[in-house]
């Protein structure tokens, strides 16, 4: 891939694809960013090619408005970040009420066009235009002229996007001379060393609800590692495949059969918890219980792994040179149900090698949980687009700035 150093930007205006998908805080008067990890992952690219003297027009979704704009997913409050993080104005091309046209449209061409040497805006959230998501590619071929006539070159740097075929993430780069970001270049090198040749032992620990949503990766990654540990919803799938009850537990009863299959084929390597944290309600002030993984009660919900399955986890992890974590333990939100996802973030933490973070939730239990993000080796910022990169799914929009 080429680098942005190869782009002639200076005096030129540059698209720049990030992702700024942050979660926002809605409850008070007007919303506030709760996680702005990767609005500071995007500063270094922006950074870079202001400094060049660019005129850069910084583009990205904010959650699933459904092509209509709604003030509810604005990207204002991240203009306001994006602005002390750069330590310079931000000017916002807001959608001023135009349906979705205006994203692209004449007020976002007006702000463009007033930009200096040096200086940066940020267009409304590219899902208000129903182009940007659109199965059609006639229809989002038409919202990529719009957002490639605002600039003369663009930089795809939303790793977290990658994996869509949208029309910022695939259609502009073919209209305009391209290359990828920063972000995206450290992304797919640490990802490359998971996917080629990792320094052993190589642990995975997963977690998160379902797991139809890993099968992929479970799949594609369980011939390669030392140790595969389970934990969050999907580990009571697993549970049940061993023949044990669940109760109330999230149970994903279709894919029992394919788990009985995982377990045959990985054997003693898949680690499943031996004590989960059990409660009636999912609630900050629920009344818990720790209880043996195979005595679940059937009025109990299996919602944390417990403190001797963190024990196992940490002991498994002991001694790995690789380590590759998507997914919380539990509903570590909430907390009655946080040691086991804070227990594991600690050992992984404590790992002598190399120790990436998944992106996703595992990324947010992190910061919420106030573990300093510098004992990772990396953190991502795609949760989906790293485990599609590891099942070695073709990425959409890596194929688009790869051509």
């Amino acid at each position: 891939m080429r680098m942005i150093d190869d782009l002639p930007v200076d005096g030129r205006r540059v698209l720049v694809r990030s992702d700024l998908n942050v979660p926002l805080d809605r409850s008070g008067d007007a919303p506030r960013i709760t996680d702005d990890g990767r609005v500071r992952a995007s500063v270094p690219t922006i950074r870079a090619l202001l400094d060049r003297g660019a005129r850069v027009v910084v583009c990205s979704h904010l959650g699933r408005p459904k092509g209509v704009p709604d003030p509810a997913y604005s990207l204002a409050p991240v203009a306001g970040r994006l602005a002390q993080l750069l330590g310079r104005p931000v000017a916002f091309a807001g959608d001023s009420g135009g349906a979705g046209g205006d994203i692209a449209g004449p007020y976002a061409q007006k702000i463009v066009s007033e930009l200096g040497d040096g200086e940066v805006a940020l267009l409304e959230n590219l899902r208000f235009h129903p182009g940007e998501t659109s199965k059609d590619p006639a229809v989002r071929a038409a919202f990529a002229d719009q957002l490639a006539g605002l600039a003369e070159f663009y930089v795809g740097d939303a790793f977290g996007a990658v994996h869509r075929a949208h029309a910022s993430v695939v259609d502009v780069p073919t209209r305009l001379p391209h290359a990828p970001g920063a972000l995206v270049h450290t992304e797919l090198a640490v990802l490359a060393s998971l996917a080629g040749s990792p320094a052993r032992p190589y642990v995975v620990v997963l977690g998160g609800s379902k797991v139809s949503d890993k099968l992929a990766v479970i799949r594609a990654l369980l011939p390669k590692v030392d140790a595969l540990l389970v934990g969050g919803g999907m580990c009571f799938t697993f549970l049940a495949a061993q023949g044990h009850g669940v109760g109330g537990s999230l149970l994903e009863a279709s894919m029992i059969d394919t788990c009985k299959e995982l377990l045959g084929e990985g054997g003693a390597r898949i680690v499943l918890p031996t004590d989960v944290v059990v409660a009636q309600e999912v609630s900050a002030d629920a009344v818990t219980a720790v209880v043996p993984a195979d005595a679940i009660p059937d009025a109990g919900k299996g919602l944390d792994i417990g403190p001797a399955s963190v024990a196992l986890f940490a002991d498994r992890l002991r001694g790995a040179r690789t380590v590759f974590w998507n997914g919380p333990m539990g509903v570590f939100e909430l907390p009655p149900f946080a040691a086991g996802t804070r227990g594991v973030a600690e050992a992984i933490a404590g790992v002598d090698g190399l120790t990436v973070v998944g992106g996703g939730d595992s990324a947010a239990a992190v910061r919420a949980l106030g573990i300093p993000e510098d004992a990772f080796g990396h953190i991502s910022t795609g949760g989906g687009a790293s485990l599609e990169y590891l099942e070695g799914t073709v990425l959409p929009g890596l194929a688009a700035l790869e051509a």
